[in-house]
């Protein structure tokens, strides 16, 4: 049951990444409009496919169970500086304060599910294990 239960959290974890990368490509306009109410006007294009990279080979990695560590440090290293910056609830008006520290706390909660995927590997169902438990034929 454990098994099963580790590929259906990669699976949900790795679809939030992979509909944060199709969303950022869908509104890209958008997005560089909301880069620019932060105060992130530099390299904006760099930044942009910079995250869409991370996230979709971070997800993709997460999902498949290959090097799902690797996937999970990309997914940190754009998750908590977007955290950081954009639900930073502490500088928001009080009418806005509830909504961006329920938000804050719901990635951090995303942050220790990566966390525990970097802790305990991918688990059973992963290609990194059937890359280990297949047996090449060595008649060539």
């Amino acid at each position: 049951m454990k098994d099963i239960l580790d590929l259906i959290g990669r699976i949900f974890i790795a679809t939030i990444f992979f509909y944060e990368a199709y969303d950022a490509m869908a509104s890209l306009g958008d997005t560089k409009a909301l880069m620019s109410e932060y105060g992130i006007n530099a390299h904006q294009d760099l930044l942009i496919y910079g995250a869409i990279f991370a996230l979709v080979v971070g997800a993709v990695l997460i999902l498949i169970g290959y090097r799902s560590r690797l996937g999970s440090i990309l997914l940190l290293l754009y998750l908590i500086p977007v955290t950081l910056i954009v639900y930073s609830f502490w500088n928001d008006p009080i009418e806005l304060r509830k909504i961006n520290s329920i938000a804050f706390m719901k990635n951090i909660a995303i942050a220790g599910a990566l966390l525990m995927i970097i802790v305990n590997g991918s688990g059973r169902y992963s290609v990194k294990r059937l890359f280990a438990t297949t047996k090449v034929s060595k008649r060539w």
